[in-house]
């Protein structure tokens, strides 16, 4: 059995407190985009699939423990683009902007999906994000009600992976030469 690293340790715990100050600060300014998944995504990069998992999962727990209720819901989402992230960074590294565009789309296509049903079915359309209010918007257009969601949650979870995206690879190259152990 391979022994976990100080490093390791410590690099998964900073990814688990940036997608939390990054939810919480999404949800405090109500952004239509969540930044709770950037450490998902980085711990996807740099450990795989089950380090995206990990720090995925366990933000879900504390940020719905603790600031957000939502977030233990849509935990499943979390857990998704952490699982969708490390499978795609298994086979292309971060780090070039050509390749952030698709990706962006790859890994938020799924949780959009998971999301929209979860937010349809659970709560109506209606969450503590700030895209809520764009889909009240839609609603009053007369539009329904999951065709609504769905519209603002490909819009919103795509710009949201794509900044994801950017930023990890930009991390990544930092710390790719900092940490050659945690590849």
């Amino acid at each position: 059995m391979k022994r976990i690293k100080t490093r390791a340790i410590t690099l998964l715990a900073l990814c688990i407190a940036l997608n939390i100050v990054g939810s919480n600060i999404a949800l405090m300014l109500k952004l239509p985009i969540y930044l709770d998944s950037i450490g998902t995504v980085l711990a996807a990069a740099v450990f795989g699939p089950l380090g995206g998992m990990l720090a995925g999962g366990a933000t879900g727990v504390i940020v719905g423990a603790t600031t957000d209720l939502y977030s233990l819901f849509f935990m499943p989402v979390q857990l998704l683009t952490g699982l969708v992230a490390g499978l795609l960074y298994r086979r292309i590294k971060p780090g070039t902007w050509r390749s952030n565009w698709w990706l962006a789309g790859v890994i938020s296509l799924p949780g959009t999906l998971l999301s929209t049903a979860i937010t349809v079915i659970l709560f109506h359309g209606i969450t503590s994000s700030g895209s809520s209010m764009l889909v009240q918007l839609l609603l009053g257009t007369g539009m329904g009600k999951t065709m609504a969601v769905f519209l603002i949650q490909v819009g919103t979870d795509y710009l949201d992976r794509f900044i994801t995206v950017y930023v990890v690879a930009l991390v990544y190259r930092a710390l790719r030469y900092k940490l050659p152990q945690a590849n």
